[in-house]
């Protein structure tokens, strides 16, 4: 395009021209995309999202504003946001301020009147891998030296990034499911979304958000009547030091884990992840629950995955399959009806279970909200 004031460059050497919008200068990092067709602040502050510029397939991007009550953290965590047509509206109803007004206000590039449908397609081809967004007045050579200057998200630790200094202990929202003597559930902060926390505190639960570094004995010398893993960024194959962390924590007490959490603990019991070709993100994933057999729509954002118990990276039965574990049998709970990989396990000899998906859906459909009910019930009744 002729009038182009900024581009998206891949460490391929494709090239994607646009507009800039949001704060000036570049940003570099994992090129990913996401489906979801509402959620943009949710996305930009989702802390799996750092280290990653975020291109989002629906088209109008920016149109209902941003506000404090769509915050998932304190701050955003993804580089830059790239679309096909963004907006500055600051007029709809519960807008705090305009979409780019806010991208600009908090340091963070963006770029408008792009592809994105091509920019999706070739990501899909190739994978999802290394770029950036760029001015005009940066050249392509230098854009690579700074494409190529990034570290690759595989074998990364971004949860130290995200992660809280210190302890953090938050009361319960409301009695819920669990009555008026909630549990105590114990967080291994690795960048939990506040939408996972507020779910679990709605239904009774106090929960303590710890650093990621905190030790096995610190966690199990707590009060914490279940353990918990969140979602967060980076590659579970980094985060050795919480799967040994986990090892020791796994049979002591409930343990649960979501997205991230889910292939941490997968590790922990002796399981293996591998990098999806370009990952699942957005809010419209169908996945099938073997026990009931269900199918929910579901939101995602992860680029990691877990292999099946044939070590294969699909499972092509609806059957609850089992893997033999360092911790007893574990079995399928979940499947992806897209591209069958697992989401989901129970653990049949300690109590613990894992889902990939995000249940609490920040944004996107509640069919999975159950999910919080049914993890509250079982830490009640262990």
């Amino acid at each position: 395009m002729n009038d182009a004031t900024a581009y998206v460059l891949l460490q391929d050497g494709e090239r994607f021209d646009g507009i800039a919008c949001g704060a000036d200068g570049h940003a570099v990092g994992e090129v990913v995309f996401t489906t979801g067709m509402t959620g943009y602040q949710e996305a930009m502050t989702d802390p799996s999202f750092a280290g990653q510029l975020i291109t989002f397939t629906t088209v109008h991007v920016g149109n209902y504003g941003v506000s404090q009550a769509a915050m998932e953290s304190d701050r955003i965590h993804a580089r830059a946001a790239i679309m096909r047509a963004a907006t500055n509206r600051d007029d709809a109803p519960g807008a705090d301020q305009g979409w780019l007004d806010w991208l600009r206000e908090q340091g963070i590039p963006g770029i408008t009147d792009l592809d994105t449908r091509a920019l999706v397609r070739h990501i899909r081809d190739a994978g999802a891998m290394k770029g950036g967004v760029f001015p005009a007045s940066i050249d392509e050579d230098e854009a690579q030296r700074l494409i190529a200057a990034e570290p690759s998200m595989d074998g990364r630790d971004l949860a130290r990034e995200v992660t809280p200094a210190s302890m953090v202990r938050l009361q319960p929202l409301g009695s819920g499911v669990a009555g008026s003597d909630g549990p105590t559930i114990a967080m291994i902060d690795t960048g939990v979304k506040s939408s996972i926390v507020r779910n679990l505190r709605e239904r009774g639960a106090t929960v303590e958000l710890h650093p990621c570094t905190t030790g096995a004995q610190t966690l199990l010398d707590s009060d914490a009547d279940a353990f918990f893993m969140a979602n967060g960024p980076g590659d579970p194959a980094a985060l050795g030091y919480v799967v040994e962390t986990l090892r020791a924590l796994v049979g002591k007490k409930p343990v649960y884990g979501i997205c991230l959490g889910h292939q941490l603990l997968c590790r922990a019991i002796g399981l293996e992840t591998y990098k999806l070709p370009f990952g699942h993100r957005g809010s419209n994933h169908p996945v099938k629950d073997l026990s009931t057999g269900r199918v929910e729509i579901t939101s995602q954002n992860h680029g990691f995955a877990v292999l099946g118990p044939d070590g294969g990276q699909k499972v092509e039965s609806d059957e609850p399959v089992r893997w033999e574990t360092d911790f007893g049998a574990a079995e399928l709970t979940h499947v992806n009806l897209y591209d069958r990989t697992v989401e989901g396990l129970t653990l049949r000899d300690v109590q613990g279970a894992t889902v990939q998906y995000h249940p609490e859906a920040g944004p996107g459909p509640h069919d999975s909200l159950y999910l919080f009910d049914r993890f509250i019930k079982e830490i009640v009744a262990a």
